[in-house]
């Protein structure tokens, strides 16, 4: 028999986010996605550098993915 654990996403590089403490900069794509939402809103970001950004660092070759 199984544990079952509610909202446990052990492994999951993304469950948290996570930045570079030298920098200060998104390092996972959950906090890259936040960053990305948060600087659309306020005015520093385009939609278009939003979406590069999404699709550089998280897209389907993304250099964030898997990165803890």
């Amino acid at each position: 028999m199984g544990v079952l654990t509610s909202g446990c996403r052990l492994g999951d590089p993304n469950a948290e986010p996570k930045y570079n403490p030298s920098t200060g900069l998104p390092k996972n794509c959950r906090a890259i996605v936040q960053a990305n939402i948060d600087g659309y809103r306020s005015g520093e970001f385009t939609a278009d550098g939003v979406m590069g950004s999404l699709e550089r660092n998280c897209g389907a070759n993304g250099y964030a993915w898997g990165h803890q």
